[in-house]
């Protein structure tokens, strides 16, 4: 018998999924039942996805390749929901939440992050590490400045090595990176001059505030307390993110606040000059210049390379995906060496790293209770420095401590709370094709844990990091031709092998110095720009500046005026403003946080008063949302000049003011 084959074609909508899969499985169902002849033949036929069941027994949903070529935009968000939707199954509280997420995260995918090691995974570690060491070192700085050396840069640097190989390990969401934050340290401010004014001893106070978080985070995720985090959505997220990206940015060129980034190297004041005060031959304004270069090279050549994954340059695409996901580490390199060898003669900033491995904190004598040489500037050098481990008895006579440790502690919960929160629920976003499932409950014990270990060894407290936990994000997923998330590579090993580095640099210290400050400026207004670049709060911003014919082609400009869109963005824009403000003033920054949480009411109760149903959920809902009401409003027949004009009637205003004309021209 000679062998057969059905070779086959469907026509369909190229935008629908669902139709090319009935297609088919009709044809290849009506060649199995209705022709036996044929039914051992082997018929390749493409599946839907199947639905996402990660809530509840933890199952890899990620796509095969050739469901994914069958895969649209209709169907894409739907099934990466990236853990928004709060497992309503049962109740969560009294731990079972926890319980749940450890085995849809910790007891599911594992050993397959762990094993997934690529090279996309070696060069997004080193870009990584760049991006959390030298924060770390700058947050080391500023804490020595606040605390009085109690806590410094080499606390600094240890804290984010530990905590961050630790979570690699055993956290529940390997995404996110951790890191000191503007809110938390003005908080340990705080703390210290509280501690001063009251005259107790600053880390026993700071070791009892850690360990009473550490409780009320334990109690927190037990009974669930970060259902509240669900109730954020992207009115929140966009003007967050914004925020976070906004100070990369600001804080790479110029802090009006403060003398950070580039451009404050042209004011001959700046502290960076004042070492080569007494070189005739140095001058300001070359150094300045050459650090301009510097940054905005490493910035403009970080795009570069990175574009390079599309283009037609080298050989094959496997040395393109190289030299992209090394992008930000071969441009450092190579402006460093172009300012070590190509302009050694004019200086520029390095990095203020420490000089040995040691508590930042240097005795007097042995009760080790004044700063060397602050308190004592008549005696030569220092006693020794500070134990490692706090005393939790010195109390400085006062045994009520523990308990009035309590109050602090408070404020600093909802500080850190709010900081994992939002950030957890930024990553997680269901456009960032996030499968392997959410952990907040599960992670907020290890944080809590963490923050309790730094606060007896005289650490800092660790947060999830925004804009490194997004860059880390987008570093290792796959777009497609519009920017567009397909999927993403969730790894453990770029967590351990970022921290791990981190880890290296304390007994490295002297390579740290020879990278110029101005290059890592350069990586930070990169990842500022890129982090920018995918919110939306943004591009409505950019809107608000465009010609309405040429608005980008989006549901919300299709379907909502305009007038009521640039409402909306603009509301966003005063709040953005609003915690813009709290956080320059140092005295009201640790109030930073609540000013986030007010998002929640404001957009749960004030916006549905200026907004209908319809242009909340095309302004602010989720991808399924949005998708699922604009295919109603074509089921229905509206069309957009429809919904337009029942928009404007809506809010009163006359037709004739309304230029449609325009809107077809723009269509």
């Amino acid at each position: 018998e000679l062998p057969k084959q059905l070779f086959s074609v469907a026509i369909c909508p190229s935008d629908n999924s669902a139709a090319i899969f009935r297609a088919t499985k009709t044809i290849s169902s009506m060649c199995r039942d209705d022709a036996p002849a044929l039914s051992d033949l082997e018929v390749g036929v493409p599946s839907p996805p199947e639905p996402r069941d990660d809530e509840s027994t933890g199952e890899d949903v990620h796509l095969s390749e050739r469901e994914d070529s069958f895969a649209t935009e209709d169907d894409d968000d739907s099934e990466f929901d990236g853990g928004h939707g709060h497992d309503d199954e049962g109740n969560n509280s009294c731990g079972r939440g926890i319980i749940k997420e450890f085995k849809r995260t910790i007891g599911t995918h594992w050993k397959k992050e762990m094993t997934n090691l690529n090279f996309r995974t070696v060069g997004v570690s080193f870009f990584i590490f760049i991006a959390a060491v030298a924060p770390a070192i700058t947050f080391g700085a500023v804490y020595a400045k606040s605390t009085n050396n109690f806590i410094g840069a080499i606390e600094m640097i240890l804290a984010t090595a530990w905590c961050g190989i630790v979570y690699g390990l055993v956290g529940g969401q390997p995404m996110m990176i951790n890191g000191g934050t503007g809110p938390i340290l003005a908080f340990s401010t705080v703390l210290f001059d509280m501690a001063n004014n009251m005259d107790i001893p600053f880390l026993t106070l700071n070791a009892w505030t850690g360990l009473w978080i550490c409780v009320f985070m334990v109690l927190a995720a037990f009974f669930d307390m970060n259902r509240l985090v669900h109730h954020l959505t992207r009115f929140t997220d966009e003007i967050f993110a914004g925020l976070i990206s906004a100070i990369f940015i600001i804080d790479a060129l110029g802090n009006p606040f403060n003398q950070v980034g580039v451009f404050w190297f042209f004011s001959p004041d700046h502290q960076a000059h004042s070492k080569h005060e007494n070189d005739p031959s140095y001058s300001y304004i070359a150094s300045a210049f050459l650090s301009c270069i510097l940054t905005f090279g490493t910035t403009a050549g970080a795009f570069k390379l990175r574009s390079m994954k599309h283009s037609r340059f080298l050989p094959n695409q496997t040395l393109r995906n190289i030299v992209c996901d090394f992008a930000v580490v071969l441009n450092l390199i190579f402006w460093t060496v172009i300012s070590k060898a190509g302009f050694s003669n004019v200086p520029t900033e390095t990095l203020n790293v420490p000089d040995t491995f040691a508590p930042t904190f240097e005795c007097c004598d042995a009760s080790c209770t004044t700063s060397f040489p602050n308190d004592c500037p008549g005696q030569d050098e220092a006693w020794g420095r500070r134990p490692w481990l706090v005393d939790l008895g010195d109390t400085g006579g006062k045994p009520w401590v523990p308990i009035f440790a309590a109050v602090p502690a408070i404020l600093a919960f909802i500080l850190i709370f709010l900081d994992n929160g939002i950030t957890w629920h930024l990553i997680q976003e269901p456009s960032n094709k996030l499968v392997h499932g959410r952990a907040f409950n599960y992670d907020t014990i290890i944080i809590g844990i963490m923050i309790a270990i730094n606060s007896l060894i005289g650490l800092p407290w660790l947060v999830a990091s925004t804009v490194p936990s997004i860059i880390h994000v987008q570093a290792m997923s796959d777009k497609d031709d519009k920017g567009k998330i397909v999927k993403v590579q969730e790894t453990r090993l770029t967590h351990i092998f970022i921290h791990l580095l981190v880890l290296a640099t304390v007994f490295a210290l002297d390579l740290l110095r020879l990278i110029p400050v101005p290059v890592l400026y350069g990586v930070f207004l990169f990842m500022g720009i890129v982090s920018l670049a995918s919110n939306e709060f943004w591009h409505r911003f950019n809107m608000l500046f465009m010609q309405r014919s040429r608005l980008p082609d989006e549901p919300f400009t299709k379907y909502i005026a305009h007038g009521r869109t640039h409402m909306y963005t603009l509301i966003q824009v005063f709040i953005f403003v609003c915690l813009v403000v709290f956080r320059s003033i140092p005295q009201i920054a640790v109030a930073f946080p609540i000013i986030i949480k007010l998002c929640i009411p404001i957009r749960s109760y004030l916006l549905p008063l200026c907004f209908s149903k319809d242009e909340l959920i095309l302004l602010d809902g989720e991808s399924p949302e949005i998708k699922k009401l604009v295919k109603q409003f074509e089921k229905e027949g509206h069309n957009e000049e429809m919904v337009l004009r029942e928009s404007k009637r809506n809010l009163g205003v006359d037709d004739a003011a309304f230029d449609y004309a325009d809107e077809r021209t723009r269509a």
